[in-house]
């Protein structure tokens, strides 16, 4: 479960949703490999200020559920889930590393999401209207933009 996470100036509850590919979208995720990824998950919340409160796998990709702290950015989260995970799993079950011909475990790209711990964003927009006295709303994106 989330929780408030308390820091000197701030406090905060920032829950990400990612989900990471193995390369060629290889069916690489069996009992061995699931055992080493939850393990470096385990060990990655002890040295890092990240919590995975869950974490699933697929044939070929894995859903973590992640809270961290607004020092990290989705970029530097996902950059060290992606490296510490693939480095152990490609040094501890030697059968993946054959599978994808000795190269990376996961591909280049991945998928990430903010996670609201208390609604959507209808709700967020109630709250916040329903705050103080009288609410003045100064912008609201009807479209989306072309890029």
């Amino acid at each position: 479960m989330s929780e408030y996470i308390h820091k000197s100036h701030n406090v905060s509850v920032l829950l990400y949703h990612l989900v990471f590919p193995a390369k060629y979208r290889r069916a690489v995720f069996d009992e061995g490999v699931d055992e080493v990824l939850r393990e470096v998950c385990v060990a990655i919340s002890e040295r890092y200020q990240v919590k995975f409160l869950e974490i699933g796998t697929d044939k070929d990709h894995v859903h973590f559920l992640v809270q961290s702290v607004p020092t990290y950015s989705v970029t530097k989260l996902v950059t060290l889930i992606k490296s510490l995970t693939a480095r152990e799993v490609l040094r501890r079950c030697p059968q993946v590393k054959k599978q994808l011909w000795g190269g990376e475990f996961w591909t280049d790209g991945y998928y990430a999401s903010t996670v609201g711990r208390h609604g959507d964003e209808s709700k967020i927009g109630t709250y916040v209207r329903r705050q103080g006295g009288e609410y003045k709303k100064l912008h609201q994106d009807e479209q989306l933009a072309l890029f």
